[in-house]
């Protein structure tokens, strides 16, 4: 079933993308690489990332490292929870493992 599509300045239509995402990263599948399943993880957490900037109507990079966006949020006055730091690590498999390398 196809769901009411948001605009893409609204934040909940990022967060809607981000927990699509995370559906897909726990969807354990026969014949599904760890790599895949990493990769929806990070663009999970980059799309909840980027709704936090857009609901704090600040613009972001078109980056994938979670490292520096959330730096970014956190220059910019946003306190950063020390366990949301973690998913930084998620960030090698936003490239190198979306295609066989």
């Amino acid at each position: 079933m196809l769901r009411k599509r948001l605009p893409p300045d609204d934040p909940r239509e990022w967060l809607n993308r981000a927990k699509s995402n995370l559906a897909l990263a726990g969807s354990i599948l026969p014949g599904v690489d760890f790599e895949d399943l990493c990769f929806d993880a990070q663009q999970c957490a980059e799309k909840a990332i980027r709704a936090i900037f857009i609901g704090r109507g600040e613009t972001f990079p078109f980056i994938h490292d979670l490292e520096k966006l959330l730096g970014i949020l956190q220059e910019n006055g946003l306190t950063i929870p020390k366990y949301i730091w973690e998913a930084e690590e998620l960030s090698q498999y936003a490239a190198k493992t979306r295609y066989p390398a």
